[in-house]
Formats: structure tokens, sequence, C-alpha cells
């Protein structure tokens, strides 16, 4: 190995390592400053303490809103689950023309900034009459969550053989059940990955959210907004600390599960 190559390999190690510290460096202070017994952001902190964990309790309107988020990330994931099944089969199957369009269409919320989407939907919610904050949300979610599934299910299908659907239905098997009884059990990681990856963009979402959310409809990230216009103590910490966990949990199951080179394929 001659000087330049070790001169190329160090600079390259020490470029990656300086992505991911910064990269991290923002999570590790917001969770370090999640247990600071201080009333306000400081790093170190003077003390180490869980009271801004236990203020949660306390604080008007959060658990409503997590309960919201819960619900919608739930149904919001199911529903795209059916649909992103459909599609992928539709695209992976069918035979007809137009079917690439529809398959870059499906995964077009994840291309535009959540803003253009946000109001686009704001609009057409409004057009059509849709004025309920709740249904508008679950729309909107669903939208959001769907190109996940898809994408996810989609990848895995080119290495699934449909010939087993075409057994099944020999066997007396109507396409429905055929779908469910083979071709879901043959791609559960990729139902597991896709699922989880949807329920965590459902979670988190924002810049759609706030244009379709009321005073009595405020998603998680939404209410902690409201709590940083109006009382930005550490609590706010401890709020992004558990989302980030749930984010973590998720990796890990989806790697246990699943693994994480055949969660990069798909």
């Amino acid at each position: 190995m001659t000087q330049t190559d070790r001169i190329t390999i160090f600079f390259a190690w020490a470029v990656g390592i300086g992505c991911i510290i910064f990269l991290m460096l923002p999570i590790v202070i917001t969770v370090a400053t999640s247990f600071t017994s201080s009333s306000v952001y400081t790093l170190p902190p003077p003390e180490w303490s869980l009271r801004w964990y236990r203020s949660l309790e306390r604080r008007s309107g959060l658990w409503e809103a997590v309960q919201l988020s819960l619900n919608l990330a739930f149904i919001s994931t199911a529903i795209s689950m059916v649909l992103g099944t459909m599609a992928a089969i539709a695209v992976a199957r069918g035979e007809f023309r137009g079917k690439q369009a529809i398959a870059t269409f499906t995964v077009s919320p994840l291309m535009m900034p959540g803003l253009v989407v946000g109001v686009a939907m704001l609009q057409f919610f409004r057009e059509i009459g849709l004025r309920d904050a709740y249904w508008s949300l679950l729309l909107a979610h669903v939208v959001i969550t769907l190109p996940f599934v898809m994408r996810t299910l989609l990848a895995s299908m080119g290495a699934f053989d449909f010939s087993l659907i075409d057994a099944a239905r020999t066997l007396g098997m109507s396409y429905p059940r055929a779908i469910l009884k083979v071709l879901i059990p043959n791609l559960a990681p990729a139902y597991l990955t896709g699922g989880l990856f949807a329920f965590l963009a459902s979670m988190d979402n924002y810049p759609i959210s706030i244009f379709l959310t009321d005073a009595r409809n405020k998603t998680l990230p939404i209410k902690m907004l409201q709590y940083l216009e109006e009382q930005p103590d550490p609590s706010l910490a401890a709020m992004s600390s558990g989302l980030i966990l749930m984010a973590i949990i998720v990796l890990v199951v989806a790697s246990r599960t699943v693994g994480l080179n055949r969660m990069i394929e798909t």
C-alpha cells in the first residue's frame, strides 16, 4: 500500500466519522438535555434527573395528542398494507400501458416537499367539501404511508414466484384467499419492514399534518410545536427522546426479524 493510498483511506475514514458525529450529535444533545434538573436547556446538566419525564403527566392535551397520533398511525398503516398489496400486485403482474408511471406516481409523495403536499391536500379536501379534521388527517396519512409499503412490497415481489399463487388457485382457493395464505406469509419480512417505517412516517409527520389539524385534533408533532411556542422547557427534549426511542425499537425489531441487509435491499 502506497503512501497516497494510506492518506486516501485516512481521509475517507475521517470524513465518514465526521459525518456520523455531525448527524448523531443533535440526537445525543437532545437525549442528554432531557435528563437535566434545570428549567432551561443546559449542557452539561447541573444534575441528572427524571424531572421532565415526570412532568409529561401534567402536560395539558399531551396524551390526547399521543392517542390521536397512534390511532392515525395504526389505521393508516393498516389501510396502506391493503392498498399497497393490491397496487404492488397490479404493477408486478399486470400487463398494461403506464404501469411504471403508476408505480412512480404512487411513491411521488416521497419525492415532493411535505409542505407542498400539505397545501395541495388542504386545497383538495376543501374543494370536495371534506372539513372534518380527523378524516382529513387519516386520508393524508394514508397518502404518506402508502409509498413505504408499496415500494417495499414491489421490490420483494420481484423475487417471488407467482406460480405458487396459480398452484393454490388450481387447488380450489380463490385469488384473495391465495394471496392471504401464500403471498403474505412468504413476504412477511417485507410487510413488517414496510409497516414499521410507514408507522414511523405517520407518527413523526409534521409538514402535512400542520395544515389539516384543528383545535380538537392535534397530532403529537403539532402539539410539540405548540408547547415550543408557549413554554419551551426541557420536557420537549423528553418527548423527542421518546420518539427517538420508538425509532430505535423499530430498527432493532426490523433488524432482528428481517436483517439489515434485507432492509437495505427493499
